[in-house]
């Protein structure tokens, strides 16, 4: 991925300049650094970076310029890189399941915060992290509100989940939950309940927790009328913790990655073709920074512009999009409403397109080669 040098205005001024047919993801650090501070003023504990989400160097460097410095890590490469930019940041490990290596290296590397679904795991983590870190056991329930469930691969279920944590805590270390709500989680409630649960499994344990960790899953912006109240978030998530514990209320942490990066990229992907006037061909698809469209579906936050950088304003026409390679599969879920208007060499831009955007892109085909280029904001 090439970094671009200059920074630009806008999408438009870049494209009405730039004769490439790459897609191109816009990257503006204020809206990044504004999202950020927004996080760590309303949410009541520790903010930390899901690295995952996305973990170019400039979202991690202008992250901690922000003040974030604790960081969601789930493999040694991405300890290595918060290491090498945040030398000072607190890593937490939640990735449940490690190899034996995996576990060294973090402990090598200082992790602050570990996650635990299971005793043989368990077991592992006691063979070498040492006594006084914090192990949070993860656990889940059946909730919804989310675009997808996180708890078909990791979590315990309640009971065995405070039978953990009482383990956790007999064997010396600082005792923790964890969980996530789901993937865009637009529901409150689905906190409240976690938090609930969170007391009742302490309880149960006998054990008074240190920290909880209330997880990822913060909406970022997919659907023009439907703005995500983060706020309203925070502070039912506040609310709910000092209901379930009262004065034995656990310090909070939280790990969004799509709520804090997605709104501070848009794609701009260039029109290959609009055949016989109706299915549009892109230069990048499902097997590019599109990647997620088929499970989450295709944001409405969408725009078109014209090789002069100037907004095409034609009636909405729905219209099967393709992507760029010669697999049948690479299409965009549904009809995509676009101008009329539309034609070939334009660029349709996609906001919100900061997570699961880069790391999710390959190169099949020879396509799939994204241009970086940072700009002052997304719009106008």
């Amino acid at each position: 991925m090439g970094l671009g040098k200059t920074i630009w205005a806008t999408p438009g001024e870049y494209l009405a300049k730039s004769d490439s047919e790459a897609p191109v993801l816009f990257f503006a650090p204020g809206v990044l650094q504004a999202t950020a501070r927004r996080f760590l003023a309303g949410f009541p504990g520790l903010v930390t970076y899901a690295v995952k989400a996305n973990p170019d160097e400039e979202v991690i460097q202008n992250l901690a310029a922000a003040g974030v410095r604790g960081f969601d890590v789930a493999s040694p490469a991405e300890m290595a890189l918060v290491r090498r930019l945040v030398p000072d940041a607190a890593l937490h490990f939640n990735n449940p399941v490690r190899s034996r290596r995996e576990i060294a290296q973090g402990v090598a590397l200082e992790v602050a915060s570990w996650s635990v679904d299971s005793g043989s795991e368990f077991d592992k983590l006691a063979e070498q992290v040492p006594a006084g870190c914090e192990i949070a056991v993860r656990f889940k329930l059946p909730v919804t509100g989310a675009a997808y469930d996180f708890g078909a691969k990791f979590g315990v279920e309640p009971g065995p989940a405070a039978a953990l944590l009482r383990r956790v805590a007999a064997t010396g270390y600082r005792p923790a939950l964890t969980f996530h709500p789901g993937t865009q989680c637009t529901d409150p409630r689905a906190w409240a309940a976690y938090v609930h649960a969170a007391a009742q499994i302490a309880t149960e344990a006998g054990v008074r927790l240190d920290r909880l960790n209330v997880g990822g899953g913060f909406p970022s912006h997919r659907r023009a009328a439907e703005a995500p109240d983060l706020e309203a978030i925070f502070a039912v998530i506040a609310q709910a913790t000092a209901d379930a514990f009262g004065a034995e209320a656990p310090a909070l942490v939280c790990e969004p990655g799509r709520g804090l990066v997605g709104e501070a990229f848009s794609l701009g992907a260039q029109v290959k073709a609009v055949r016989d006037g109706d299915a549009i061909f892109l230069s990048d698809g499902i097997y590019g920074a599109l990647a997620e469209a088929p499970v989450m579906g295709v944001t409405d936050r969408i725009e078109v512009r014209g090789p002069d950088g100037c907004q095409r304003c034609g009636a909405p026409h729905l219209r099967e999009v393709f992507g760029p390679t010669c697999d049948s599969i690479d299409r965009l879920p549904g009809l995509v409403p676009l101008p009329a208007d539309i034609a070939e060499g334009d660029h349709v831009i996609f906001h919100g397109m900061g997570a699961y955007s880069t790391v999710t892109s390959t190169r099949f085909n020879g396509f799939g080669g994204l241009i970086l280029t940072n700009v002052m904001a997304l719009t106008g």
